[in-house]
């Protein structure tokens, strides 16, 4: 007869854990393995083996370059379409491979026993620690979806990536963060030869004698790493707020990824803070005018977020179109 505690147990994992990840019923696997105890690392070791990011990692590892230099560069293993062999295996003895294991785990452990931590240090350096409530929100943020070609991470894990990468002083702003697959990140870190140097100088740019460079702080609402925002001075409608990016760029097309990332942030703020300010706003209007035909007055990039209540217009229908008045209804 079942105990009470596989009772319990039991009706946990069938009926009341609520998974949202791999993680609960791989933790309790590791735990029942090992006589119902398990160390953080043991733990750790067997959400890596789930993770199918790390998985990916390594597999790149093994074809690009451990594969290649003990195939194509020592000769000691062949390769057999997705499978390496090592090359007359099937003449050594059962005592001979068992010494080989021995001598491969001496040169491990002494190569370990030398470099430490550092071994890792390009893993580190690259992807860093990023606390898991900002994790979240950046994948929050791109909707559970690679920010770069749109697979959701039901078909393949994502990682948090740095835009600007840390070693190029890059900072841990989720501006700068942004949602990638796997795939994505490892095409990103191998091939994207731009030149990062100057970029942090790029973000401090201002112009003389532009308004918004130089905007009064008492006219300051609301800001972040990246950009700040006001009220219009020549509010169409009440509260209607302008999002400016501090770097002098003339148009919304000239803005960095880190700044629309910023941008979008910020707008989520006011229009949060605007709701609450007035229960009368039932919609938003939200643009920005690039270039004089497109009615640019001031040549400094500003997003417009313009609260609407209903009744403000006789009929509403078509908003933004109506930047060209014939044009609107349709």
């Amino acid at each position: 007869m079942p105990t009470s505690r596989y009772r319990k147990l039991s009706d946990f994992i069938r009926n009341q854990m609520r998974m949202s990840h791999v993680y609960q019923p791989v933790m309790l696997i590791e735990l029942l393995k090992h006589e119902g105890k398990a160390s953080v690392r043991q733990i750790a070791k067997a959400l890596s083996g789930q993770d199918l990011s790390q998985i990916e990692y390594y597999e790149q590892i093994t074809k690009n370059m451990v594969g290649r230099v003990l195939t194509k560069n020592r000769g000691i293993t062949d390769k057999q379409e997705n499978n390496y062999h090592i090359k007359g295996f099937d003449q050594l003895s059962p005592a001979e491979i068992k010494q080989l294991v021995e001598l491969s785990m001496q040169r491990l452990d002494e190569y370990v026993a030398k470099r430490g931590k550092d071994i890792w240090s390009h893993r580190r350096k690259s992807s860093g620690y990023i606390s898991g409530t900002k994790r979240y929100e950046v994948l929050k943020r791109a909707k559970f979806c690679c920010e770069l070609c749109g697979i959701s991470a039901r078909k393949k894990a994502l990682e948090v990536d740095h835009i600007v990468p840390r070693s190029k002083q890059g900072s841990d702003d989720i501006s700068n963060l942004q949602a990638l697959c796997y795939s994505c990140n490892a095409m990103k870190q191998n091939r994207d030869d731009t030149d990062f140097r100057g970029i942090e100088r790029r973000y401090k740019e201002r112009t003389p004698g532009c308004v918004f460079c130089d905007l009064p702080k008492k006219r300051i609402i609301g800001e972040n790493e990246l950009c700040l925002a006001m009220r219009d001075k020549y509010p169409v409608t009440e509260l209607h707020s302008l999002v400016i990016p501090k770097r002098h760029v003339r148009e919304y097309f000239g803005l960095f990824q880190p700044e629309l990332n910023a941008v979008n942030s910020l707008l989520v703020e006011l229009k949060k803070d605007i709701a609450k300010r007035d229960d009368t706003v039932t919609g938003f209007n939200i643009g920005a005018n690039s270039g004089p035909d497109a009615g640019q007055t001031i040549f400094h990039c500003h997003i417009h977020l313009i609260p609407r209540r209903k009744g403000d217009v006789k009929n509403p229908r078509g908003g933004v179109r109506g930047v060209i008045p014939e044009k609107q209804g349709y």
